[in-house]
């Protein structure tokens, strides 16, 4: 059995399983919130352009400044980007005499010159008190840098994945976790008080690389620590800890609604987990393959002492490791690398499969949950809809996984997740009900989708590497 029997003999789920887990998954609910924090410290709120300089000392109105000011767009709102290039006054009159009448006709048959927003903008702060589109104007011809924001996140997401990764396999993922806690509490603290939104991007960006190192590192210090009976329980609940983090989004978004001090609120606590994070044990899984036996043992008397199960533990030492692990020891040995996953047709099969699918799901999940504002509902609203459909989508998918098998289940929710959004495709745009279900219905399918992936590779892929290491054909 290996290490299994080791755990198994020092207690497989006992006492330090159950905290050890509970610490680990803690951190991963604010994973969700800055994940999605997008949704809310970037959101777009209702704009036109300011009153021109000589009207801002004027006696009037705001509502007949922004009469003389801006032009109307087809739908009877102000345009967005758009003035006249001089006060038409005439439509001040014209409105004061006029009784009746659409307000959308005060432009009717006007041929007047526009200019951009060269005052700036004035801005509709319903839902949030600020946000950083509304600091820095990202507005208009700057629109696109907000989805560049979220952009270099992803960006560094996918740095932080590979940096991570691989310095856990080389350094321990004890020691990764803790510089991963370190560097999303000072990015998002720096973010938070960022004085442009080149510096806020930077910082973003190492929240992103910290994301992955936390996930990445949790997700093995909780595998390697527990028998593999309790792993799809342990990693669907890791899929409800993300769930919760998408509701305390809502919530807390909802009391705090200016984006410095809710980016604060979600990066203050990785301080905590920092100092948490010391106590830890690291994987002794990993110290017998890094050739260090000796803090293995430890460990694992550790981990018996605080099971009581103490006695058991002090029969461990280093000929009953070598005994148990000998296979284990041997493949440590020799070097390896990601290559080993492509060097045989069942293993290259597998990694490009999963790999596949783990791209298809997470591209569809994020893009649908990182910009709810184009749904035209409450941005609190639909994101507690989009947190809470992930509850039922994953109690369904593992029953499905129990009766009919993993691969039918995975398969069959991406069927149904992409053809739900192949149909919204066809929704009209302005039939916002109907294409709000339905998005719903593929983000649910697209979250069991992602709880599946998440129980296949933690359970394949160290079947792969331990089959790479042992030269398996």
């Amino acid at each position: 059995m290996g290490f299994g029997e080791l755990l198994e003999q020092v207690g497989s789920t006992g006492r330090f399983q159950v905290l050890h887990t509970t610490l680990l998954l803690i951190p991963m609910m604010l994973m969700a919130s800055h994940d999605l924090l997008q949704n809310f410290v970037a959101l777009v709120p209702p704009h036109f352009c300011n009153a021109h300089t000589n009207l801002s000392q004027s006696q009037m109105s705001a509502e007949e400044a922004l009469l003389v000011t801006v032009p109307l767009d087809q739908t009877g709102k102000p345009e967005r980007c758009l003035r006249y290039a001089a006060p038409q006054w005439h439509l001040l009159t014209k409105n004061r005499s006029s009784s009746s009448g659409k307000e959308g006709d005060t432009n009717a048959g006007l041929d007047v010159d526009l200019q951009g927003c060269s005052d700036g903008w004035t801005y509709n702060m319903t839902h949030m008190k600020s946000t950083i589109i509304s600091d820095w104007n990202l507005v208009c011809d700057q629109q696109s840098l907000k989805q560049m924001g979220q952009t270099v996140y992803m960006g560094g997401a996918l740095l932080g994945s590979v940096v991570f990764g691989g310095l856990s396999d080389r350094y321990g993922r004890r020691i990764l976790l803790l510089i991963s806690h370190l560097l999303m509490a000072v990015s998002g603290t720096c973010a938070a008080f960022s004085t442009a939104f080149p510096l806020f991007c930077l910082f973003r960006f190492g929240c992103g690389m910290a994301m992955s190192g936390v996930v990445l590192n949790t997700f093995s210090l909780i595998v390697e620590w527990i028998p593999t009976s309790v792993r799809t329980i342990v990693g669907t609940t890791t899929g409800y800890c993300y769930t919760v983090g998408q509701l305390m989004l809502a919530l807390i978004a909802y009391f705090i609604r200016d984006w410095r001090w809710l980016t604060l609120a979600f990066s203050l606590p990785f301080f905590v987990f920092f100092l948490i994070a010391w106590w830890f044990h690291e994987s002794s899984r990993w110290l017998v393959m890094s050739n260090n036996p000796e803090q293995a043992i430890k460990n694992l008397k550790s981990v018996a002492k605080f099971n009581g199960r103490k006695e058991e533990g002090e029969k461990i030492d280093m000929k009953r490791l070598q005994e148990t692990m000998k296979k284990e020891m041997s493949c440590s040995q020799g070097t390896h690398s990601v290559l080993d996953l492509f060097r045989t047709p069942t293993m290259r099969r597998m990694t490009i499969c999963l790999s596949a699918v783990w791209l298809s799901t997470s591209f569809a999940y994020y893009g649908i949950a990182m910009d709810l504002q184009k749904f035209g509902v409450d941005i609190y609203l639909i994101q507690v809809i989009f947190g809470a459909v992930d509850i039922p989508a994953k109690v369904v998918m593992v029953v499905s996984m129990t009766y009919i098998g993993r691969r039918t289940s995975q398969s069959g929710t991406l069927i149904i997740a992409g053809t739900t959004v192949l149909i919204n495709l066809l929704i009209p745009y302005d039939k916002q009900t109907a294409r709000t279900c339905m998005a719903v219905l593929g983000k649910g399918c697209f979250a069991a989708s992602y709880n599946c992936c998440y129980l296949y590779s933690g359970e394949l892929f160290p079947t792969i590497i331990r089959m790479a290491w042992a030269g398996y054909p």
